[in-house]
């Protein structure tokens, strides 16, 4: 076992600290039935101007961290902590300044975007809630963001209505929407699994552009590992509400040591037809329920190398098996 390498020094943007959010479940109106647990004990640091993607399968956790960082959630324990403030302290006039220094980039466009609206007036409307009441201004920076994201000529599109553009145009609202306070950070669930093919790789390189230009933290939320590379710096694998592997893009991809995360990466869809003739050895059964998740490690029940005694009794810690590299992955099979 390797020791932990020494973390660069980086300017913090954000930072959560063994981070729970369970949601109580009620069998009767006074009687408890127990807690499901979204995100289990997470904990991460993410740099200003630096991209992290949380990856895993439906109901892994993804969605949950993202919106308990945006604030919309309480936490249950744990810490999130924003350019050096403590969610956990904060009024509800600093929570609203809170919430404008970060942008949400929702899954499906056209359930994101209010259908009596005008991209005029939805673009507006996050301005007015914090206060900008001036039209001048209002005008300058729909203008300029709806530049940003290539909606042009902005005329042709402005007094149009979600139903008249297409699913890239409304997702390219949904960014501009996301940009119209100058966040410094952003949260992208799954910002184009709801898109053709072809439209995918235009809006991530355009994020990655509005992201590198304005040196905006992001946390891309996806279970499509084939997209990361092409997007962000470090990679987080979340499994049954816990990150089982976290470790730099080419890091991880060269070098996966977590079951799990072969699993993901060997689901990737191969364009080669010899290689689609094979039958992919994918983990047998479906993740656990999270209201009473396994003892020890969460994927023990779906692991094909699991140790006996050790992997369904004590959860383990984190490992890194590369040394010098912030390569950490929690399995018995690095110890």
């Amino acid at each position: 076992m390797q020791t932990k390498p020494l973390e660069t020094e980086n300017s913090s943007l954000l930072e959560v600290r063994d981070l729970r959010q369970w949601f109580e479940l009620r069998k009767f109106v006074f009687a408890r039935a127990g807690y499901v647990k979204a995100v289990d004990g997470v904990s991460f640091t993410l740099p200003k101007g630096e991209a992290l993607a949380l990856v895993g399968e439906s109901g892994s956790g993804k969605t949950t961290l993202a919106r308990t960082v945006l604030g919309l959630y309480k936490p249950t324990s744990g810490e999130v902590i924003f350019e050096g403030m403590h969610l956990s302290k904060l009024n509800k006039r600093q929570m609203r300044e809170y919430r404008s220094d970060i942008g949400y980039i929702q899954q499906d466009p056209y359930g994101a975007l209010p259908p009596f609206m005008s991209i005029r007036n939805l673009l507006a409307e996050p301005m007015k809630i914090h206060g900008i009441r001036s039209k001048e201004e209002h005008t300058k920076r729909i203008y300029d963001v709806m530049e940003e994201v290539r909606l042009t000529p902005v005329d042709d599109f402005i007094d149009k209505f979600p139903h008249m553009l297409s699913g890239g145009q409304q997702q390219r609202v949904v960014i501009a929407r996301g940009m119209i306070l100058n966040p410094k950070l952003i949260a992208a669930d799954e910002p184009v699994s709801m898109l053709d093919a072809s439209v995918r790789v235009e809006i991530l390189r355009l994020l990655r552009k509005i992201q590198e230009q304005h040196n905006l933290g992001v946390i891309y939320i996806t279970h499509d590992l084939s997209t990361v590379r092409y997007f962000a710096e470090r990679i987080f694998i979340m499994y049954a509400a816990k990150t089982v592997e976290k470790a730099p893009v080419e890091s991880l991809l060269e070098n996966h040591f977590h079951p799990y995360t072969v699993a993901l990466l060997a689901a990737i869809p191969d364009p080669d037809p010899e290689n689609a003739k094979r039958l992919r050895d994918v983990p047998p059964g479906e993740p656990p329920n999270l209201v009473n998740p396994p003892k020890g490690c969460r994927f023990h029940p779906r692991c094909a190398q699991i140790i006996k005694g050790l992997c369904d009794v004590e959860e383990p810690p984190e490992f890194y098996p590369i040394d010098g590299v912030l390569h950490s992955v929690e399995c018995w099979l690095y110890k």
